[in-house]
């Protein structure tokens, strides 16, 4: 089904209000998530941004269930959220995690793999702003090679870890990429992940402005540039069959992708990148490109369970 902003619901279980920053991007993309999962979510959140966004206790940005958890807890707790109601007999619910980049692709690692190994009855949903933003803006696995943090002042040396191509070798029902500058596939994306059974995964890449450095106006922009330049690519995985998503079917062709300085000039993360240093940025963009080509060649990328 193909959505349109008048699908979705007027109804908001995530509230204005809350304390995120202006332009922040897990908050953007918690307020569609929840447009499209509506009372039927119930979170799971470990340790990280959204721990502070959803407000202090009595209150809270959430109307929905929501239980916070230690770092590298949150997929071992939803797997038992989702056995309960599966005991219980409740099958009208979805356990959908909303953690970060650190908890999911560092310290959260062990517990996301067993999870999916176990093909747990979860929705898990990574919000990837590339560092750990909400304790100082530390580098994480997922920091792409050549940005600033406050612990690689000089660049980071090593590239951004491919976390969707690792959940992929989980052979787990459903995989995918998004981006909060394109909401409506990420709507569509997580529809298609709610109706389904067993782990689901969703990487939401995620501008963060104080972060990456750049205005708070300039999320979305920034989250189109970083598609448009081929440098986030947008694709799924349904029981092994893999499809890239229209918004990046015409980067396919290289000609036609723009080109990849105007993403880095956008951001002060990148300001002091050697040429050397975007030469290789470019280079991961083209290996990146290479790993969706043999997808695509092989287009069923392992059996259905």
């Amino acid at each position: 089904m193909i959505l349109k902003i008048k699908d979705l619901p007027n109804e908001e279980y995530w509230l204005e209000g809350n304390p995120s920053c202006h332009g922040c991007p897990a908050a953007i993309g918690l307020r569609v998530a929840l447009k499209v999962l509506g009372p039927k979510a119930v979170m799971v959140v470990p340790a990280g941004c959204v721990t502070i966004i959803q407000g202090a206790y009595p209150k809270t940005s959430a109307r929905v269930p929501l239980l916070n958890t230690a770092f590298a807890a949150a997929p071992s707790a939803a797997s038992g959220v989702s056995a309960a109601f599966e005991l219980k007999g409740v099958d009208d619910k979805v356990v959908l995690v909303w953690a970060g980049d650190g908890a999911t692709a560092d310290i959260g690692m062990a517990s996301l793999s067993g999870a999916a190994e176990r093909n747990a009855n979860v929705l898990y949903v990574c919000y990837d702003n590339e560092a750990y933003m909400n304790t100082g803006v530390q580098r994480s696995s997922s920091t792409p090679l050549g940005a600033w943090t406050t612990t690689t002042v000089t660049g980071k040396g090593e590239p951004k870890k491919d976390l969707p191509s690792i959940m992929i070798a989980h052979r787990i029902p459903y995989v995918a990429t998004a981006s909060v500058a394109y909401p409506l596939d990420f709507a569509e994306k997580l529809q298609k992940a709610a109706g389904m059974r067993g782990f689901k995964y969703i990487h939401l890449h995620s501008p963060c402005p104080p972060g990456w450095k750049f205005s708070s106006e300039k999320t979305i922009e920034v989250g189109r540039l970083a598609v448009q330049t081929g440098s986030w690519i947008l694709y799924e995985v349904e029981n092994g069959v893999f499809r890239l998503s229209p918004p990046s079917l015409p980067f396919v062709n290289k000609e036609r992708r723009k080109p990849i300085d105007l993403y880095l000039k956008v951001q002060g993360r990148f300001s002091r990148m050697a040429d050397e240093d975007k030469s290789k940025f470019a280079t991961t963009v083209d290996e990146g490109w290479q790993t969706i080509s043999n997808y695509q060649k092989l287009g069923r990328l392992f059996p259905a369970r």
